[in-house]
């Protein structure tokens, strides 16, 4: 037993290195990949210039690109056309991390936008910020009102003043109405999770005791209520035909989990396999996920929590009640979102390192490493990962949240029991017979 717990010790020792250029990635040479292939499929540029339609109104600002005015944004990000450098600067001061409102979605339909950003900082003298009431302006010139959608509850997002943040008030945003809804973060969520993986964990389990665990763990309320914030915002752009800036305190959990489903829920290119990568990246590696601080350590870890939150996995969790719900609408497999949560815990590759854009720019990561995105649209990997029943519509995805559409992802969270082991060999066996009669068909 001591052997076993001090090799279990090593192997956690060595998942989380507090030196991320000494972690596997930055030795990980595989035969097949090259460190001069392309790294990384999307960015704010390519976005701009894949979108003609933006650049009537948008534009692309380098503002940043010493990252000397937000650490945690990428050089490159789109904002209104007619805010200047100086002027974005003077808003970034006025959120917290220099996090202000920045372009991540634009609705080809209706030409609404969906911006995320950061609190803002009018603390309890309630200052206010000219910048950033002009730019809030400037999103919805010419329609009647936007929608702000705060992952806080009103009571958190009043005591956040208390320490220098708050929210935008009514009097200097008229036009923009404020919509709270709580969404758990940090320690909250990843306890939930400990509590989940040691129901799923315990074999000594009636069905009594089993359900009880798992309605404790609160981790399918996280779900419906990250898939219903999510709804609402895709909503308020699709059906009712309005823009929307979210945000919560740091802007790079919730704030990114939601804006990433509700462009899932929208937008048929997002749900093809390269355009879901591409999405992930844009949205979460590019745009400031601190995965070194939130994937630290899993859920099976004795150390003490510090910012640990399983954010990313909580995003593939709603992603795979997605293509439950919808089977055909994705392009991908429940296998390519298995792989992705098991490599934002551990992985060969770099696109995970690091927590900001500019860290990885400091190490050399793109340089160093290989990217997780690219080797996984290599044409074997691809094949793997793709959805063979997947048939691609213009129609939005509107999830269901009622309890008894949310089911546990067994995929994952009992993927080690021997139940799981079978039904994966089934699955398997169903996957090549659906991709045989597909080559059949064709021929």
């Amino acid at each position: 037993m001591e052997q076993c717990l001090n090799i279990a010790h090593s192997i956690e020792t060595l998942s989380c290195l507090d030196c991320a250029s000494e972690m596997y990635p930055f030795f990980y040479r595989p035969s097949d990949l090259s460190l001069q292939n392309q790294w990384g499929l999307s960015s704010p540029e390519k976005l701009y210039s894949q979108t003609l339609e933006l650049h009537y109104k948008w534009r692309v600002s380098t503002v940043n690109r010493s990252f000397s005015v937000s650490p945690s944004y990428p050089p490159a990000v789109i904002v209104p056309k007619i805010t200047d450098d100086d002027m974005l600067k003077k808003v970034a001061k006025f959120r917290q991390g220099g996090r202000f409102p920045v372009l991540c979605y634009y609705h080809r339909k209706n030409g609404m936008v969906i911006m995320r950003s950061s609190q803002p900082l009018p603390g309890a003298n309630r200052k206010r910020c000219k910048e950033d009431e002009f730019l809030l302006q400037a999103v919805i010139d010419g329609s009647d009102k936007g929608y702000i959608i705060d992952t806080r509850s009103s009571q958190q997002a009043t005591q956040a003043r208390m320490t220098g943040g708050g929210f935008e008030s009514k009097s200097c945003y008229s036009r923009w109405k404020r919509l709270h809804r709580q969404m758990e973060r940090g320690k909250a969520l990843q306890e939930s999770l400990i509590k989940l993986v040691e129901a799923c964990g315990d074999e000594a389990n009636n069905m009594d005791r089993w359900l009880s665990k798992l309605e404790n763990s609160k981790w399918l309320s996280h779900v419906q209520t990250a898939l219903s914030t999510a709804g609402l915002l895709a909503e308020c752009v699709e059906r009712d035909g309005h823009s929307v800036l979210v945000h919560g305190s740091e802007g790079t959990d919730s704030t990114l989990l939601i804006s990433t489903l509700a462009q899932l829920i929208m937008d048929p290119m997002c749900r093809s396999l390269e355009g879901f990568l591409s999405l992930l990246e844009r949205e979460w590696v590019q745009a400031g996920h601190p995965f070194m601080q939130r994937c630290a350590h899993s859920a099976f870890s004795h150390a003490r929590l510090q910012q640990e939150s399983p954010v990313f996995l909580l995003l593939m969790d709603c992603v795979w009640q997605l293509w439950r719900q919808f089977p055909l609408a994705l392009g991908f497999s429940e296998a390519l979102l298995l792989r992705l949560a098991t490599e934002a815990y551990a992985s060969d590759y770099g696109t995970f390192l690091c927590n900001s854009y500019r860290e990885r720019m400091a190490l050399g990561v793109m340089e160093k490493t290989h990217c997780l995105f690219q080797a996984l649209l290599r044409p074997r990997e691809r094949d793997y990962y793709s959805n063979p029943l997947y048939e691609p519509t213009e129609l939005a995805i509107w999830p269901s949240v009622h309890p008894q559409s949310l089911q546990l992802w067994k995929g994952f969270f009992l993927r080690w029991t021997p139940q799981a082991r079978h039904l994966e060999e089934v699955q398997e066996e169903i996957r090549s017979m659906v991709i045989e009669w597909g080559k059949l068909a064709l021929s």
